[in-house]
Formats: structure tokens, C-alpha cells, sequence
């Protein structure tokens, strides 16, 4: 796990993943943590310096291994300010993270727990571009808000109906059709946006998406 982000320290690097995941989080006074965002190969990590943002108020953090590359915060303002192709981009991946934590924070309060952990796998394995990766029971509580027992119960009657299989911390998902049936529809929309920041988005409903 590579610390990317803290609460209260100054954000000097912007991230740019190639590979791999990483998960933003709100930290409580008592030290839980809480999944607010997921940064895949199309995020710029610690883009928020670029509207004025001096310290993080989050974690950030790898929860997939993978690499990616850095630039100082400085240089990425220099080239925003020219209002270019990198300052339409930025602008419109934070549009899109603005929709994932929304939609995340409906999803969180709207659907239950085997729905919302679907979701996440899914959209967890379309950034990393695979079905199989390392991620704990103890990893999928804190960031899903659950606990242990929970993720475990869960993660069961996935495993049981097939769209699942985990084994020592190593989860691979199965079925892709079958888990998109049992996740919210939080997923499509969570997905299109994800998909598709680089074009202005219309406002109409999301329709199903292949894959």
C-alpha cells in the first residue's frame, strides 16, 4: 500500500494511474475510515490542487498494485493555465468525481449491502482491466462501511450463487453478467461517467451497457 494522500498535509504531486487502483477516504475522529472515491486510469489524483486546494482533506491511497507516473503540482498548474486539452480534461474529471461520490452516497443510503459490494467489485475490475485481484474481507468493510462479519456473509452468497470465487485474500469475479444483475443500478451510471468524462455529458438516463 503506497500513501498517496493525508488529511492536513500539503498536496505537492499530481498522480496520473496507468495501472492498478487507488481509494480515497473520509478518516473519523475514532480512526475508521470510509470509501468516498476510487481512482482508476482515468483519474488525476490530487486535481483539487488545481483549483486552489493547499492540503488534502483526504486519504488517498493504492488499494490495487499497479504504477502510474507524477508530476509537481507546480508544473500541472503552469500547463492548467494555459486552458488547453489538459485544463478541458481536468475540468471534466472533476465533474465525474463529483458524480461518482454523489451517486455513492445515494448508493450507500438507498441499497443494501450485497448490491453495493457488487457495484464495487464491478466497477473496482473495470479500472484495473481484469476479474481477479487481491482484496481483503477487513479492505472491503472499511471502505464499504460494513463490517468484517458482513463482507464475509456476503461475499458467501455471492460465492454460492456462482458469480464469485476468494480464496487468502484473492477475489475473482465469475460471472460479470450475473453480478451486474445483483448490483444497484448505481454501477451503469457510476460506469458511463467513468467510461466517458472525456465527452460533455447530455442528461439523459444511462442506458444498460455491454461488455
Amino acid at each position: 500500500m503506497h500513501e498517496i494522500e493525508y488529511p492536513g498535509r500539503p498536496i505537492d504531486r499530481l498522480y496520473f494511474v496507468e495501472e492498478g487502483m487507488a481509494s480515497m477516504t473520509t478518516t473519523f475522529r475514532d480512526g475508521a475510515q470510509v470509501e468516498v472515491g476510487m481512482f482508476g486510469y482515468e483519474s488525476v489524483i490530487g486535481v483539487s490542487a488545481l483549483m486552489g486546494t493547499k492540503k488534502s482533506l483526504n486519504r488517498v491511497f493504492t488499494a490495487i498494485a499497479g504504477y502510474g507516473y507524477s508530476c509537481r503540482v507546480e508544473t500541472a498548474r503552469r500547463e492548467f493555465e494555459l486552458c488547453a486539452d489538459f485544463h478541458k480534461l481536468a475540468l471534466r474529471y472533476v465533474q465525474t468525481q463529483l458524480v461518482q461520490v454523489m451517486q455513492s452516497a445515494g448508493c450507500n443510503a438507498r441499497h443494501n449491502f450485497e448490491q453495493r459490494l457488487a457495484r464495487w467489485l464491478l466497477i473496482c475490475a473495470d479500472r484495473v482491466h481484469r476479474n481477479a485481484f487481491r482484496i481483503s474481507h477487513e479492505f472491503l468493510a472499511a471502505m464499504l462501511g460494513g463490517g468484517r462479519p458482513t463482507v464475509t456473509t456476503i461475499a458467501g452468497i455471492l460465492k454460492e450463487k456462482g458469480l464469485i470465487e476468494y480464496s487468502r485474500g484473492q477475489i475473482q469475479i465469475l460471472d460479470v453478467p450475473g453480478l451486474r444483475k445483483t448490483a444497484c443500478e448505481c454501477y451503469n451510471v457510476i460506469r458511463h461517467h467513468l467510461d466517458n468524462y472525456t465527452e460533455f455529458d447530455t442528461g439523459i438516463p444511462v442506458p444498460e451497457l455491454s461488455r
